[in-house]
């Protein structure tokens, strides 16, 4: 299968380092959080993925939603992506993921179909699925702000 896009960043010095993408539209520090006993004067890997996670994934609900002959305005749905560290029973690190998805335009029902829709294909989700538990916590209401 060949891939639809490539993208390659390359990083330095770990947690407490820089990252730049090929293309140099991504270019910055990475600090480890406070809550870690970092600086927390910079981003870290789980925000940044945080911010992926979200972006992917709302993408993908206006994808499945346009399938479904709907069509939302950009400020009708918003996805917040709560990316959590911790340790496992060996030791190892773990992710966490929680999604607060936000529709207006839709009942609670369809905004579910959409959100599960949205759960089977995107590239995301289907990278972490098996490893990483996704909880959802979503609301609709049918009239647009």
């Amino acid at each position: 299968m060949s891939a639809l896009y490539t993208t390659k960043v390359a990083a330095t010095g770990g947690r407490h380092g820089h990252i730049r993408s090929e293309d140099g539209l991504l270019d910055i520090n990475l600090a480890l959080p406070r809550q870690l006993g970092g600086k927390g004067d910079a981003t870290n890997p789980e925000t940044l993925f945080a911010g992926g996670y979200a972006a992917c994934f709302e993408n993908a609900i206006l994808h499945v939603s346009r399938d479904a002959g709907l069509r939302f305005a950009d400020a009708d749905v918003e996805v917040v992506a709560e990316i959590g560290l911790s340790r496992n029973e060996s030791g190892g690190f773990v992710l966490s993921a929680a999604l607060a998805v936000r529709m207006a335009g839709v009942d609670q029902k369809k905004a579910e179909e959409l959100v599960a829709a949205a759960h089977r294909i995107c590239p995301y989700t289907n990278a972490i699925r098996g490893n990483v538990d996704v909880g959802f916590t979503i609301s609709a209401h049918e009239a647009r702000a």
